[in-house]
């Protein structure tokens, strides 16, 4: 179906590192794919670039605004509850403003759902593999990769990468049942949505693992100007436990 996909960009301060060029010339090879941008407050002159390419756009691509800056995790539910109104939506995800991963993925990304109707979530993961170009700071790597065995422990799940900024999901009920209710997270909100699919799922972190797939990226690479600091670590790790006692209560006991 034409224009199925939705992808939601949100965007801070983006107006000199926007790659306007890749945007619009994946834009002109991609129909089935729509963009919801998201100004989450931005100082600068990111909204009026967001809006030339709606402009050059109108039919693909919404631009909207955020009253005030309220971080990443609030301005992707917005976006992505503006994208659940869009016409003929099948999936609906984010991407990272900074472009870390490629659009092209984002096409190949979908075709996982035709495993099954029973797939509700494509997780794009920086694999290291053989043929693939996951160019990642060390630090930021090993760190992510400490983060990564933590969540994967408190989910009960082997998720290799939680905190990648690509992701799709399958529009249905539960996806807008997921985004009613602000997110606890600021920060690490993408391991917050797996603890909702799991609440939510009657056998709880086994029927999660039916239904997510990782899809190892060809490529990624750190991009200069990152909102997010090494520091933020410590931020995310307190976020994790306070998001992992707030939903423990509420997952499913076999």
């Amino acid at each position: 179906m034409p224009n199925s996909i939705v992808l939601v960009v949100p965007c801070y301060n983006e107006a000199k590192r926007l790659d306007v060029k890749a945007f619009t010339g994946f834009l002109q090879a991609h129909s089935e794919v729509r963009m919801v941008f998201v100004d989450d407050g931005s100082k600068d002159n990111t909204l009026a670039v967001l809006g030339r390419l709606a402009a050059e756009f109108p039919e693909v691509v919404f631009v909207t605004s955020m009253p005030q800056n309220g971080g990443k995790a609030a301005a992707v539910r917005h976006g992505m509850q503006f994208a659940l109104e869009l016409p003929g939506a099948e999936i609906i995800g984010y991407w990272d403003a900074d472009l870390a991963t490629p659009l092209d993925a984002a096409p190949e990304m979908a075709k996982e759902f035709d495993r099954g109707p029973q797939i509700a979530v494509v997780m794009g993961a920086r694999v290291r593999l053989l043929g693939r170009d996951i160019r990642r700071k060390a630090l930021r790597h090993y760190l992510g990769r400490i983060f990564a065995t933590a969540v994967s422990t408190m989910l009960d799940l082997p998720i290799y990468d939680s905190q990648c900024g690509a992701k799709l999901f399958r529009v249905n009920p539960e996806l807008r049942s997921m985004l009613e209710q602000p997110f606890l997270s600021r920060w690490i909100f993408d391991v917050e949505i797996l603890y909702r699919l799991m609440v939510r799922d009657p056998q709880g972190s086994r029927g999660l693992e039916q239904r997510l797939v990782e899809y190892p990226l060809a490529s990624w690479r750190d991009v200069d100007g990152s909102k997010v600091k090494s520091n933020d670590f410590f931020k995310a790790a307190l976020e994790l436990f306070t998001i992992h006692r707030f939903y423990y209560r509420q997952r499913p006991r076999s």
